[in-house]
């Protein structure tokens, strides 16, 4: 061997070296993605139209950069595939399976704001859903080569024994054959450090839950899921009329307050579009 070929080679070499080192001390990051304007009417939460700041709620999805892998938390409410984007504001009106009609205004894809953030779904180590209700799944089958973190009691939600027949075509339906691993201890410490943690909130479906991320700079954060929509739900301390149980959602309620009130975090109702609008988004990220 030539000795430059030799020095090209220990070059590569050292460069391989620093990029795997690099990639290991690579901060906790968290991104968020916006996944558009849904309009809601506040009575679904047992509010009235005055009470509230605004009747339309948020739409997001997080994404969680850890030194051991990537948890995406959530996947939206408009599936990629079913859409263009223009670069001016989309209006897509579903009619979900209880015939119900829905309208969700969005401007980016998630794939999109993934890749502008160095990832795509594919490369996803973990996926984690709050719960399996439609505005938080569209986009689940992109990131069927990730392990998918779930309660059993979600999973059977998802995936009952009788299935509806006939079936219908899903958003999450290739989660049914990717790697799954159960998630039902009232924590579920996701890298093992401390500082990304599942935390069980049940009660808005059978196995509902938020995300707590420890972040270096930001302080630690908790991404509510559903826990909440408006925050007046939590000032009034209302519920929402479709409960899976009221009663375990109270609980649930109680819990994370407890645990906000000991460790100083900040509570993110992923629904509220007021405060979503002032956080940075994709590329940009705490830390």
């Amino acid at each position: 061997m030539s000795q430059s070929r030799a020095a090209i080679i220990a070059g590569a070499l050292v460069a391989a070296t620093w990029i795997g080192a690099h990639a290991q001390t690579k901060p906790l990051r968290l991104y968020v993605l916006d996944g558009g304007v849904l309009e809601s009417d506040p009575a679904r939460y047992r509010l009235g139209p005055q009470e509230v700041k605004t009747t339309q709620l948020s739409v997001a999805a997080f994404l969680v950069v850890h030194p051991r892998g990537t948890l995406m938390w959530d996947s939206g409410a408009i599936a990629d595939d079913s859409w263009t984007p223009t670069g001016r504001p989309v209006v897509r009106r579903l009619v979900l399976s209880n015939g119900q009609a829905r309208q969700v205004t969005i401007r980016k894809s998630l794939e999109a704001q993934l890749m502008a953030s160095g990832y795509a779904p594919r490369t996803i180590t973990y996926l984690a859903l709050s719960h399996y209700h439609w505005d938080h799944v569209a986009n689940a089958n992109d990131f069927a080569a990730a392990t998918w973190l779930v309660p059993k009691v979600e999973h059977e939600g998802m995936f009952p024994a009788r299935p509806i027949d006939p079936p219908q075509p899903s958003t999450f339906a290739a989660l049914q054959m990717t790697k799954t691993m159960f998630v039902d201890k009232d924590d579920y410490d996701v890298f093992g450090d401390g500082t990304v943690i599942i935390k069980q909130a049940r009660g808005h479906t059978p196995g509902h839950q938020v995300l707590y991320v420890k972040l270096a700079r930001t302080g630690g954060v908790v991404l509510a899921g559903d826990l909440y929509h408006y925050p007046e739900e939590r000032t009034l301390n209302r519920l929402p009329t479709t409960e899976f149980n009221e009663q375990q959602t109270r609980a649930a309620r109680e819990g994370i307050e407890a645990f906000l009130k000991q460790t100083g975090a900040q509570l993110w109702i992923q629904h509220d579009l007021t405060a979503h609008m002032k956080l940075k988004k994709a590329p940009e990220y705490y830390d």
